[in-house]
């Protein structure tokens, strides 16, 4: 329904900002993390929203950059996550590392963070892979799985980054720009984020 809320950061709380814009003050709960970066109480700032509703609440969700929204969006999709659980994991995992654990089956990183059991984080990795081979905005080309299995570092970046919602021609050009290997896996899934971000 919202897309992004631009305005005057209001007020500045632990767990949520109130962004003011054509004298309507917009309660959004964000991640630690989020809230940090908006900086101080009367910046302009352009938050990206989720408008998350369910019987017994409507709220917005707000996000720094498209990258956790996707994240978040991702995580929503998981049997037994919610609103709350997805926006903590938001403030102890980049999207990028995220994107990793996944495709790596790093469960162990996602067990780092506070309230996410090894169950929890291995349905995580089960059924966010599982998108990645299903869904058709995420769908990877049988080249990419065969990358993954023989772990090569071009294919890891590519599955990675169709985890957090981009399509195989965003990447593709993205890609066109980086030189994967010479860069550690992580970094260039973050130099391609950024290079996303500007297309």
């Amino acid at each position: 329904m919202y897309a992004y809320i631009k305005g005057v950061l209001d007020i500045k709380t632990n767990g949520y900002v109130v962004v003011e814009t054509g004298g309507i003050g917009y309660k959004i709960f964000m991640s630690l993390k989020s809230i940090e970066n908006l900086g101080e109480v009367g910046n302009t700032v352009k938050v990206y929203t989720h408008y998350y509703v369910r019987e017994d609440n409507i709220s917005l969700y707000g996000f720094t950059s498209n990258d956790e929204l996707r994240m978040f969006e991702l995580l929503l999709s998981v049997s037994g996550i919610g609103a709350k659980s997805a926006i903590a994991m938001l403030s102890e995992i980049s999207p990028s590392s995220f994107a990793l654990a996944v495709i790596s089956n790093d469960v162990s990183k996602l067990v780092k963070i506070p309230g996410i059991g090894n169950k929890t984080a291995a349905r995580i990795v089960l059924e966010l892979k599982d998108k990645l081979k299903t869904e058709e905005a995420l769908t990877a080309s049988e080249e990419t799985i065969t990358a993954i299995k023989e772990d090569n570092k071009n294919g890891e970046v590519i599955a990675a980054l169709q985890v957090l919602g981009y399509t195989r021609k965003e990447i593709d050009k993205a890609l066109e720009k980086i030189d994967i290997d010479s860069t550690a896996l992580e970094d260039a899934i973050k130099q391609a984020l950024k290079l996303l971000q500007t297309l």
